[in-house]
């Protein structure tokens, strides 16, 4: 008789948790207690329009096509994607607009080109990033930190080599001030820390390997939207046996003498020899495990960034912004001081439009686009967000009003938004921070709570924990978490 396995929560990591438990031998169940699947990777219709309601940027396809080979499946059978031919455009107050190019030397003309200047300095700082990659993933990334034994590896040697390039020791944004030599370049490489919730201003320079997601990787778009992900990562599951309950919210993790026992689910009772958690870490102690305490150095880590996203059904197609994912970008150090701070936003705020519609073109009307505009505000701490709210969607229609010279505003004929406080009730994320705690400091990737826990059978995945947020960690977390398991 198989082994029970329950995983609490079908975010991207509980889906992928799940998947390598029954390849393993089990027989798994995953409790969701919303009425639908994948967390924030979901999405959402108003009226005629298709919206990807959480993350709009696919990278490092490879840890989602590694499930289906796992499992002995051909990905394209169940899972196909395009690569971006930009992985973002950059619009700026001046009238500068900078495609940054997945092809390298396409983009180093670009930056020749629209900025007059040397694309060397971004070649070399092109080149430092795939390093930094190149010589930490596997220490950082692709392991556990709290096993001793996994810092005797001759990657980690390489990585304890590379020290003194990594950039421990100075922030991104000192780091990108040095090294670039446009102002406009260091605005964009400073964006990077926006990846994990952080402030450049604060986050060590070894952030800087984020880019090589983008640029030596390269970005990407599921044919069928980013829910795509979702969707057939939850038919290869079924295919396994995997069971989903949804609206079937878990009220207790359920321990005995440091070994966990199954899970409570209003009046009943789930039994099981391992219980993977998906929830946040700090809501999953609180309300999930109320027997056991969480390390004080990760009850107190500082949350990362939330967002503030409008969803725009826009009655018009915009030329000008010919492109899936555009910033309209002015970085101040201010803003990031607002966001971390001063928990408020910046009355000029960086902006963010995806546009799936610009390639799946059955997102939209025929002569409309959908927007996904997102803009970085702190995570909720007691703000005023109905105020805030409705301050940040003036100022945001304002800037988008002024750089591309029409009113925006006119456009709009569907509309819905999320907050901190709406992704906080529908994803249970602390305070609706979006990647769990920030990188701010150079430490923080060993803050960050294991993928195990002292109780026997206990394990923890998703953004919250090591190795951090976004879908291609998450995916990681699964992986590092079920190597994990002592039978």
């Amino acid at each position: 008789m198989k082994k029970k396995a329950i995983v609490v929560g079908s975010g991207i990591a509980g889906i992928a948790s799940a998947i390598r438990l029954s390849v393993k031998g089990y027989a798994v169940q995953v409790l969701e207690k919303n009425t639908y699947v994948g967390g924030k990777l979901t999405y959402l219709h108003l009226g005629d329009y298709r919206f990807d309601a959480g993350p709009s940027l696919f990278t490092m396809p490879q840890f989602v096509e590694e499930l289906f080979e796992l499992a002995g499946k051909n990905t394209t059978d169940y899972f196909q994607y395009v690569r971006s031919d930009a992985a973002c455009v950059y619009f700026f107050e001046d009238g500068t607009i900078l495609p940054f190019r997945a092809d390298k030397e396409a983009l180093l003309e670009e930056v020749k080109l629209k900025l007059g200047v040397d694309p060397g300095p971004l070649d070399k700082h092109l080149s430092r990033s795939d390093f930094i990659y190149e010589r930490t993933h596997k220490t950082f990334l692709e392991q556990s930190l709290h096993i001793p034994k996994n810092f005797f590896s001759k990657d980690v040697l390489k990585t304890i080599l590379a020290i003194p390039k990594l950039g421990l020791f100075s922030t991104m944004h000192q780091t990108n001030t040095k090294k670039l030599n446009h102002p406009k370049l260091v605005q964009i490489y400073d964006r990077f820390a926006t990846y994990n919730g952080s402030n450049p201003y604060q986050a060590p320079a070894i952030l800087n390997v984020i880019p090589h997601l983008e640029h030596g990787i390269g970005t990407f778009y599921p044919l069928k939207g980013m829910n795509g992900i979702t969707e057939s990562l939850v038919v290869l599951a079924k295919e396994l046996g995997v069971e989903f309950l949804l609206s079937r919210p878990v009220d207790e993790i359920v321990v005995a003498d440091k070994k966990v026992q199954g899970v409570r689910s209003e009046n009943d009772f789930f039994p099981a020899e391992v219980v993977f958690c998906n929830a946040d870490i700090r809501p999953a102690y609180q309300y999930l495990l109320p027997t056991e305490k969480l390390s004080s150095k990760v009850k107190n880590q500082e949350s990362s960034s939330s967002a503030m996203i409008f969803y725009w059904g826009m009655k018009k197609k915009f030329p000008e912004m010919d492109f899936q994912n555009i910033f309209f970008s002015d970085h101040y150090e201010e803003e990031f001081e607002a966001m971390f701070v001063q928990k408020t936003v910046h009355e000029d705020p960086t902006i963010y439009v995806h546009i799936s519609s610009k390639i799946k073109t059955d997102d939209a009307p025929e002569n409309g686009e959908n927007w996904f505009v997102m803009i970085n505000v702190p995570a909720n701490s007691g703000q005023d967000w109905i105020k805030l709210r409705q301050e940040i969607r003036a100022n945001t229609l304002k800037k988008l009003s002024r750089i591309l010279k029409t009113d925006v505003e006119s456009f709009i004929e569907e509309e819905d938004y999320l907050d901190p406080i709406r992704i906080e009730e529908r994803t249970s994320s602390h305070g609706g921070a979006l990647y769990g705690a920030s990188s701010n400091d150079r430490m923080a990737a060993f803050f960050r709570h294991p993928n195990f826990s002292s109780v026997h059978g206990l394990h923890f995945v998703g953004g919250s924990v090591h190795p951090g947020g976004g879908i291609p960690l998450c995916l990681l977390s699964a992986k590092i978490a079920v190597s994990t398991i002592k039978n």
